[in-house]
């Protein structure tokens, strides 16, 4: 959705995740802020939460923006 999908990739440089309690069974729902969004590089926080809005996981993703080759 931050990047221009018909020339630009977004791909994973480093994530980090916490994992907080397990979860069997049920739904969990993944909830990813921007912390930054530049034109190089953008960061997020993302929140994994079960049905009753318990942490699950707290993870940071660093994602570098890359033009498509030949684009």
């Amino acid at each position: 959705m931050n990047i221009d999908q018909e020339r630009q990739l977004a791909v994973g440089i480093d994530i980090n995740a916490n994992h907080v309690r397990p979860k069997r069974d049920g739904i969990v729902t993944a909830t990813a802020t921007p912390v930054h969004v530049g034109h190089a590089v953008s960061v997020w926080d993302i929140r994994i939460t079960d049905e009753r809005d318990d942490l699950i996981c707290a993870s940071r993703c660093t994602l570098a923006v890359i033009e498509q080759k030949g684009k």
